[in-house]
């Protein structure tokens, strides 16, 4: 019997797929003439509307279904008495019922049903016949008109939108509970059952498919599922008959697919590492190739794909050639296609699952990765500690719920450069063998990286998978050094440090150098202030000698970050800051010269402008400028406002006096060659210390001197503190909902995980000095940022310039730091205020956003950004006027360039640098291919080859590609063609709201001294803390040796002549552009 409804429901679905002009036709309806039985009118609700439906069309549909049936048995007589008795007197009860429901409503009239509601009548009269074939045959017709599914208003619909389904073909669709539905009605009708407690269980099987948390699940899990809901349930016959019937079916495509068909041409001899060859068949690759296509609308079919990944495969290669060879060539195809950066990913992805699971694609299925994951995450944590390379107490963990959390079906959104840029640097490495290997899949690392922020909590399982499960839908990320560090047995987790150098040799020294070395071994980004050390000609009175100044000690910095690597893993990076007054200022710009004396020069070292606001009204208005030395104007440093204000014309008339040494210049002077050298080299940025310090929620407890190495850190340094500041970002594009509005429960959530673990990276941190512990365990600073800007604008359709987008930036950073700062007084509710919150800002119930009142008050003039705000700001002010808060600043926005690449989102708040290009960074060259253009591009028709070649033929350019609408030219604006205007009044929008700074990199397409000056001047009228680096267009183009030019057929805007490479102007070549900046193109200090 059991193969009899495993051969039946085979037989019926290829009748019910036979079109039905291949079928025989019956008037079923004729054969309610002779019966006189009331009939009552029926109005049946469509996607189109209500309208007549008569009971004669249910004798239709039920005698359709008998005759799919009749077919699928070869019963040649169909329209037989008994069959049309059937169907009379299923259409009887049919109109019975109906009868019974039109008295129930209150208004009466024509009952208005859905087609499913009617379809479910016809099936209970078929049951009352004891029709169970027919009946699922009715199923059958309805589960494939409709594709599957029933038209059923579904309470979880938008629950479901968060989880996919993968088929056994490796699809991947979205979740449809009709599916289940309709396979357990079909369990219940071949046993003569009443199938109505399918609907229960299909709900019950989504519910428990949606508490898993996992975006994605294989139908191997859900039909799991199935079997346990039927049992809990006692229907133990259909269980029986569902287990078996899934068994049949496990037969017939094991048999199916038996005996792959392997082509002789395409088998080559493969050498091992020991000498050994063997014949390589390419199974394994085509498995490959089915992995890497789940979900995936790819414009090259599975054969092509397989053809272009077997290039250069050669007999006799080496198995680690032929893996590079084919990751390569999967790498080569992402220029295709957008979707062709995960499939690439997916590609390393097996290897990286074989090298460390022991999993084998050729022998194992996709869906053993979730078990080879849960076994191998204690083995891998036993194995990290025993070669020191994790920390002993996160074996201590109840590591067998932390490993059921465990998901690699998250997996399948790496793109390529995410997970090359993983698998390159972050996976954890044993070295102690001859032949170093990885021991962390992507999940693992994860999991490892959580339970290192919270293995120190009481009872913290519940902690770590949360922080888990934001890591892993790419909600939130921490910063790179907790990324490497976290769960290791040194933890210096923390991303930069801000120190003060004073004017003596033993703070050069030790501060300035020796510390420094330190920190920069723990992978910590350096900014400093080296304002205090006296100028060239100073007097020393212990050698009655004069000073050389501070460019020497610049000098030996510069060559303690070469000498001192970031953990052994990337370059010491650093950002000396000047004050703008002090007499070394024109030697201090000219520091990233390539002429000149080059033992004044800190190739290596970044360089920042420290201005007050007094240079820039008098630069405005065309005034002087007068230079100090430092140690003749010692109170000047730790002034700003009005009060340095007054100090410095003190200080001016001693000058005049000859009391002190000053050198007077026009302001104006100074400020242009500030810009001519930032245009040249690229440095000294501009940061503006006023600013910093009157909006600092600190300023009762010291100054804040400099900025770091990013410029989005803004605390407090100095004698006996070195700031330090952790990181991590939030996904910015991972929360907005479907139609492109922020998802406030869902951000909230994310803002709450990650501010309590940045709170607690504070405590498990590994210091490298006692000043950096003093400093962070007494003020508690975390910096809170954001990443996928311009992902986001591209989901909302909006262009990046545009007033939208800046009304959009005010909108996203008010709600980020609202949670933000709510996260943390609620963390103070918990775990008491940090140290020194009496007096702040925060105690003094001035929030960030009120801070810019103060500082047109300093300035005497207005700070060009509105004021208002979206949010009920009461509820905040009163929990910080109750608990206070637990750290002293919340936000910064830091540059993301290294973990924006792992979480394929875009780099914090820039704008797309280029719709395609070549992106270099310590993991090689990448190919990058904006996937939302080519998405619109398809939706429009418009991509194809030629496409893909103009796109490429224009360096991601679309202004001069005629067949591409305005709209989405203007959509797809890159960063050079973003008006400055719009940056600024974003980045503005933004600064109002945050308590620290943010990484805010500026664009010039055309170079121009004036439109700079304007531009710097625009961002200091508008309150912007800081600005980071200068970007203009370098002279580089990418390469073209795939573009397809046929003379034939030419492209269209392309000519037939052979293209001239570009030429570049002087300037332009000088100018300081994303390629030729040694930190610049991506500082990986901070993040």
């Amino acid at each position: 019997m059991r193969n009899t409804i495993f051969e039946e429901d085979r037989l019926l679905a290829k009748a019910v797929g036979t079109p039905s002009e291949n079928k025989p036709r019956f008037d079923w309806a004729e054969a309610l003439g002779d019966n006189r039985f009331e009939i009552p009118k029926v109005r049946i609700t469509d996607g189109a509307g209500d309208r007549d439906f008569h009971i004669a069309e249910v004798a239709e549909v039920i005698g359709e279904t008998l005759t799919n049936l009749m077919i699928s048995r070869e019963e040649n007589e169909i329209y037989t008495p008994k069959n049309r008795e059937l169907v009379v007197e299923s259409a009887r009860i049919v109109a019975d019922r109906l009868i019974e429901r039109m008295a129930e409503e209150d208004e009466g009239g024509a009952p208005r049903l859905s087609f499913d509601e009617l379809h479910r009548l016809i099936e209970k009269a078929l049951v009352e016949n004891d029709a169970y074939d027919v009946a699922k045959s009715l199923v059958i017709s309805r589960s494939s008109e409709g594709n599957g599914k029933l038209h059923r208003p579904d309470e979880m619909e938008g629950d479901t939108a968060q989880i996919r389904l993968i088929r056994r073909s490796g699809q991947v669709v979205p979740w449809n509970s009709s599916k289940i539905e309709v396979a357990v009605r079909k369990a219940f009708l071949s046993l003569k059952s009443d199938s109505e407690p399918a609907v229960d269980l299909a709900r019950q099987v989504t519910r428990k498919a949606l508490s898993t948390g996992q975006a994605f699940i294989n139908i191997e899990d859900v039909q799991d599922l199935v079997q346990e809901e039927l049992m809990s349930k006692r229907h133990f016959k259909v269980a029986e008959s569902y287990i078996l019937y899934r068994a049949r079916r496990r037969i017939e495509r094991e048999t199916g697919a038996s005996g792959e068909e392997v082509k002789q041409d395409s088998m080559i001899v493969v050498k091992k590492k020991d000498g050994s060859t063997y014949f390589w068949d390419g199974i394994d690759l085509k498995k490959r190739i089915s992995f890497g296509t789940i979900g995936l609308d790819l414009c090259m079919t599975s054969e092509q794909i397989e053809e272009s990944l077997r290039r250069s495969v050669f007999s006799e290669i080496s198995e680690e050639d032929l893996r590079k060879t084919i990751i390569l060539n999967a790498k080569t195809l992402i220029e295709r296609d957008g979707d062709f950066a995960k499939f690439a990913a997916r590609i390393l992805l097996t290897y990286v699952y074989e090298e460390v699971l022991g999993w084998d694609i050729a022998n194992n299925s996709i869906e053993e990765l979730k078990t080879f994951h849960s076994n191998g995450l204690k083995q891998y944590l036993k194995h990290g500690v025993q070669i020191k390379r994790l920390d002993s107490k996160l074996l201590k963990l109840d590591v067998g719920k932390l490993a059921e959390a465990l998901d690699p079906s998250a997996d399948l959104d790496f793109d390529y450069l995410g997970i090359q840029t993983l698998f390159d640097r972050y996976l954890v490495v044993d070295k102690t063998s001859d032949s170093p290997k990885r021991i962390e899949t992507p999940q693992l690392f994860w999991m490892r990286v959580a339970m290192g922020v919270f293995a120190h909590e009481e009872n913290p399982e519940d902690r770590i998978i949360a922080l888990y499960n934001l890591y892993k839908s790419r909600r939130f990320c921490s910063s790179t050094p907790t990324l490497f560090n976290s769960g290791t047995p040194h933890s210096q987790l923390s991303s930069c440090y801000l120190y003060k150098v004073d004017d003596t040799i033993e703070s050069i020294m030790y501060r300035g150098i020796a510390e420094n070395a330190f920190l920069s071994k723990w992978a910590g980004g350096l900014g400093g202030s080296w304002t205090s050390v006296r100028g060239t000609g100073s007097y020393i009175a212990g050698t009655n000698g004069e000073s050389q100044g501070v460019i020497p000690f610049l000098k030996m910095h510069n060559d303690q970050l070469c000498a001192v690597n970031q953990g052994g893993k990337r370059k010491g990076s650093g950002c000396a800051y000047l004050e703008s007054w002090h007499c070394d200022i024109l030697e201090f710009l000219e520091l990233r010269k390539n002429t000149g004396d080059d033992r004044r020069r800190t190739h290596d070292m970044n360089t920042a402008n420290w201005i007050p606001d007094l240079f820039m009204k008098r630069m405005e208005a065309r005034q002087d400028w007068t230079l100090f030395r430092s140690n003749e104007v010692p109170e000047l440093h730790d002034l700003y406002g009005r009060a340095f204000e007054d100090k410095y014309v003190e200080y001016e008339a001693k000058a005049e006096k000859g009391e002190v040494w000053g050198h007077t210049m026009p302001a104006l002077d100074l400020w242009k060659q500030m810009l001519k050298l930032l245009f040249e080299t690229g440095h000294p940025w501009i940061t503006f210390k006023d600013t910093c310090n009157v909006r600092s929620p600190q300023d009762h407890t010291g100054v804040i001197h400099s900025s770091n190495l990013c410029t989005e850190i803004t605390l407090n340094t100095g004698a006996d503190e070195t700031a330090v500041c952790n990181l991590g970002s939030v996904v910015l594009d991972s929360h907005l909902k479907n139609d492109g509005s922020l998802d406030h429960d869902k951000l909230r959530e994310t803002v709450r995980i990650a501010v309590r673990a940045l709170d607690n990276v504070i405590d498990v941190n590994f210091y490298p000095t006692d000043a950096a512990k003093t400093s962070n365990m007494r003020h508690r600073p975390v910096g809170l940022g954001v990443m996928g800007l311009q992902n986001s604008l591209f989901a909302k359709n909006i262009s990046f310039s545009s007033q939208e987008a800046v009304e959009f930036n005010d909108e996203f950073m008010e709600a980020i730091c609202y949670y933000a700062y709510e996260a943390s007084s609620d963390l103070a509710s918990e775990r008491g205020t940090y140290s020194t919150f009496r007096g702040s800002k925060w105690d003094r119930g001035i929030l960030p956003q009120d801070s810019l009142e103060l500082l047109e008050k300093e300035r005497g003039s207005a700070v060009e950004v509105p004021k208002e705000s979206k949010m009920d700001w009461s509820i905040v002010r009163d929990k910080i006027a109750k608990h206070g808060m637990r750290n002293s600043n919340v936000i910064a926005i830091a540059p993301t360039a290294t973990i924006s690449n792992i979480m394929g989102s875009s780099p914090c708040i820039e704008p797309t640098y280029k719709n395609l290009f070549v992106k270099s960074n310590l993991s090689g060259d990448f190919m990058v291919l904006n996937r939302f253009l080519v998405n619109d591009l398809k939706k429009e028709g418009l991509w194809d080859k030629e496409m893909s070649d103009q796109l490429k033929y224009f360096d991601g350019e679309l202004s001069d590609i005629s067949n591409i609408p305005d709209w989405i030219k203007t959509k797809y604006l890159t960063a050079f063609d973003v008006s400055y205007e719009f940056v600024i009044a974003a980045a503005a929008r933004r600064q109002k709201w945050i308590d620290q700074s943010q990484s805010v990199n500026l664009f010039l397409g055309e170079p121009d001294l004036k439109a700079l000056s304007h531009m710097y001047r625009a961002a200091w009228r508008q309150g912007l803390k800081t600005t980071y680096y200068l970007r203009t267009l370098g002279a580089s183009n990418i390469e073209k040796a795939t573009v397809d030019l046929k003379k034939e057929k030419p492209l269209a805007d392309i000519s037939d002549e052979p293209s001239a490479k570009k030429e570049y102007s002087d300037a332009e070549k000088k100018a300081c552009s994303i390629e030729a900046m040694m930190n610049g193109e991506e500082c990986e200090a901070c993040q």
